[in-house]
C-alpha cells in the first residue's frame, strides 16, 4: 500500500480511479480527502486505499465450493470463455477479471512483482504460468470487455475440505466474524453504538481480516487461503455458487466467505446466491415439480434461499455450462447443424442416447461420436434435448435463435437482472457502507483516541446528512438480518423487503400497483412504523423502526413529486 505523506493532498482523477457510483459515494470520498490531512501517515495511506476503491467499479466476487461451476458462470457473467474450468495450477489462484483497454494478464507475485503474460491461443488463462505458484499472489486479467465497465468479477478458487487443526481454528474465527455482524456501525446517531465497539476487526481497512467455516455434519470444514483472502477483502458483494446438494454447512461456509468482504457480514443487500448445474436435477425427487427439470430447480433453489435467508437476496436456478456456450461463443453454426443431425433421428434411437450421457457419445448411429462428445461437452443432455425440441418444432430454426433459445434455458438472465437489482442500483450504498466501515477500522487501529474522535465527528456529520440515509436503511438491515436485532417475523420480513430492493414497488411489496396505490401504502406503512416505534417496540427495535417510518416517507415524497413515474 502506498505511504501518503502527512498533509499531502490527494487529487480525485489519483485516487477516485474512475467514475463513483453516486452521491453516497462521493460524500465518503470527499470525507476521505479531508481527513488524509489530519491523520498519521498510515491511516492516510488507508485512507488513499479506500479513495481508489471508492472510484473502481463494483468488485463481486464468486465463491462456492469446489466443482461447483464457478469459473464456468464466471465466464458467462463476462461473456467470454477466459477463466479455467479445469482443475490446474490457475484454479488455485484468485483471478480478478476488470476492464481494460488493452487485454492482457497480469501475474501478480507476493513481493509485489508483475508479470505481463499473454492470453493462450484459445483466449483463456494459460493453464500453466511458467512460474512458481507458490510465489504467486493472485492473477489480474483485463478485458475489453462492456460488462466488466461496471462490475469487476473475481473469480476464487473452491471450498475445500481442511485438517482438524485448521478445523478447530476455522471455528474459533468464525466465532469471532459472527460475534462482529452488528459492527457496521460508523458513529453515534440513529443506530450506531461507540466508535470502538463498531471497529474492531473490520476486514475492509486494506488487510484482510482471517475467516472460515465451522464444520459440518461430513467433518469437513472450510477456510479461505491467505491469497482468497486479501484478494476479496475489496470486494463488496459475494455471488455465491451452489448446487443441488445443499449442505448443512453451506450457511456457515458462506459466512465464513463473505465475513472477509469488506462490508464484512453478507446480507441481503450485498449477496446472492445460484443454484448452479440445474439441469441435473431429478425431478421425481422433487414434490410438485410436475416431472418438469426447470420447475424442480425452480422449487429446489426456493427451499435453499429459506435456508440461507437472511444470508442472501435470493436462489436463482441456472445452467451455467449452457450459459457460458450461448453466450461466450461457444455455440457456433457447426453445432447447429449437429444439433439438426440429431434431431433427425429416428424418436427410439435419440430416447435410448437421452437416457445418459455414455449411451448418447456411444450409441451406433449416423452422427459421428465426436460430434456428439462435442455437442455433450457445450450443452449437455438438457441442452441437448432443448435445442432438439425446438428444431422439430421449427425445422428453419437459424443457428442465433438456436442460441437464444439456450440462453433462455440456461436461466443466465435472471441471474444478471437479479444482479443488476442486488448490486449494482445499490452500488451508491454498497460502496458507500464498505468504505465508511474500512474507514472507521482504519481509525480504530491507529491507536491514537484523537484521531479516533477526529473521524468520529466527521462520519456523524456525514450521516446526518439527507442522502446518507439509505446508509441508515442498510445498516438497520445488516442488524436485523444478523439477529443483532431481534423482530417478530413478519416485521423482520417487511424490514428485509425494504432494506434489500432497490425500486420502490418491489421496497412495498407490491410490484403490479399504480403509483397512487403506491403512495397510499406508503404512507400507510410509514404512520405505522412510526407508531411503532413510539408505543411497541424495544429501545433497539425502536432505532429500526425510526429508519424504516422514514425509507417509507421518503418512498411516498418520491411518488408524490410532480414528474415522477408509473
Amino acid at each position: 500500500m502506498p505511504v501518503v505523506a502527512q498533509g499531502a493532498t490527494v487529487s480525485t482523477t489519483a485516487q477516485q480511479g474512475g467514475r463513483l457510483a453516486g452521491p453516497l459515494s462521493a460524500s465518503v470520498a470527499n470525507l476521505c480527502r479531508r481527513l488524509q490531512t489530519q491523520v498519521s501517515p498510515r491511516t492516510a495511506a488507508g485512507f488513499a486505499q479506500v479513495l481508489r476503491r471508492l472510484g473502481a467499479p463494483l468488485q463481486v466476487a464468486v465463491a462456492g465450493r469446489i466443482k461447483s461451476g464457478k469459473s464456468t458462470l464466471v465466464n458467462a457473467l463476462i461473456g467470454r470463455r477466459v477463466a479455467p474450468t479445469d482443475i490446474g495450477e490457475c484454479t488455485r489462484l484468485v483471478t480478478r477479471f476488470q476492464y481494460g483497454t488493452v487485454d492482457r494478464i497480469e501475474v501478480v507475485f507476493r513481493d509485489g512483482r508483475k508479470q505481463v503474460l499473454p492470453f493462450a491461443p484459445d483466449g483463456m488463462i494459460p493453464a500453466e504460468l511458467g512460474v512458481d505458484i507458490d510465489t504467486v499472489s493472485h492473477i489480474e486479467a483485463y478485458l475489453t470487455n462492456a460488462a466488466l465497465q461496471h462490475m469487476t468479477v473475481i473469480d476464487t478458487p473452491g471450498l475445500g475440505s481442511l485438517d482438524a487443526a485448521s478445523v478447530a481454528r476455522t471455528e474459533h474465527l468464525l466465532r469471532d466474524a459472527s460475534q462482529g455482524a452488528d459492527a457496521q456501525s460508523w458513529g453515534e446517531g440513529d443506530l450506531g453504538g461507540d466508535l470502538d465497539d463498531g471497529a474492531g476487526g473490520a476486514n475492509g481497512a486494506g488487510g484482510a481480516g482471517e475467516a472460515g467455516g465451522a464444520d459440518g455434519a461430513g467433518g469437513e470444514s472450510d477456510e479461505l487461503d491467505e491469497t482468497s483472502r486479501n484478494a476479496v477483502a475489496g470486494a463488496e458483494a459475494v455471488l455465491y455458487v451452489m448446487t443441488q446438494g445443499l449442505r448443512a454447512d453451506d450457511e456457515q461456509a458462506l459466512a465464513a466467505f463473505t465475513a472477509a468482504t469488506a462490508s464484512r457480514e453478507a446480507g441481503p443487500v450485498n449477496a446472492i446466491a445460484v443454484l448452479n448445474k440445474a439441469d441435473t436435477i431429478v425431478p421425481e425427487t422433487v414434490e410438485g415439480s410436475d416431472g418438469d427439470v426447470w420447475k424442480a430447480a425452480t422449487l429446489l433453489a426456493r427451499k435453499q434461499a429459506d435456508t440461507l435467508k437472511p444470508r442472501v437476496a435470493d436462489v436463482l436456478p441456472v445452467i451455467g455450462l449452457i450459459a457460458e456456450s450461448a453466450e461466450a461463443g461457444q455455440f457456433t453454426s457447426s453445432d447447429a447443424e449437429a444439433l439438426r443431425q440429431v434431431a433427425d433421428l429416428d424418436d427410439d434411437v435419440l430416447d435410448v442416447m437421452l437416457l445418459s450421457a455414455d449411451m448418447f457419445t456411444s450409441w451406433e448411429c449416423d452422427v459421428p461420436n465426436g460430434v456428439r462428445a462435442r455437442l455433450l461437452a457445450k450443452l449437455d443432455l438438457y441442452g441437448i434435448r432443448r435445442a432438439v425440441e425446438a428444431i422439430r418444432a421449427q425445422p428453419d430454426i437459424t443457428a442465433g435463435a438456436l442460441r437464444r433459445l439456450l440462453l433462455d434455458a440456461s436461466g443466465l438472465a435472471a441471474v444478471r437482472a437479479r444482479l443488476n437489482t442486488v448490486f449494482a442500483a445499490r452500488a451508491d450504498g454498497i460502496k458507500a457502507a464498505a468504505a465508511l466501515a474500512s474507514i472507521t477500522a482504519l481509525a480504530h487501529a491507529s491507536g491514537n483516541a484523537a484521531e479516533r474522535q477526529r473521524v468520529h465527528d466527521a462520519i456523524e456529520v456525514l450521516l446526518a446528512k439527507p442522502e446518507a440515509h439509505q446508509l441508515r436503511v442498510l445498516e438497520a438491515l445488516t442488524l436485523v438480518a444478523s439477529g443483532a436485532v431481534e423482530m417478530p417475523d413478519d416485521l423482520t420480513e417487511e424490514v428485509l423487503r425494504v432494506g434489500s430492493n432497490a425500486d420502490i414497488p418491489a421496497q412495498l411489496g407490491k410490484p403490479d400497483a399504480t403509483r397512487e396505490e403506491l403512495a397510499t401504502y406508503a404512507l400507510e406503512r410509514a404512520g405505522w412504523w412510526r407508531s411503532f416505534a413510539s408505543f411497541g417496540a424495544t429501545p433497539a427495535q425502536s432505532r429500526v423502526a425510526h429508519v424504516v417510518h422514514r425509507a417509507y416517507f421518503l418512498a411516498w415524497q418520491q411518488l408524490k413529486a410532480p414528474g415522477a413515474g408509473r
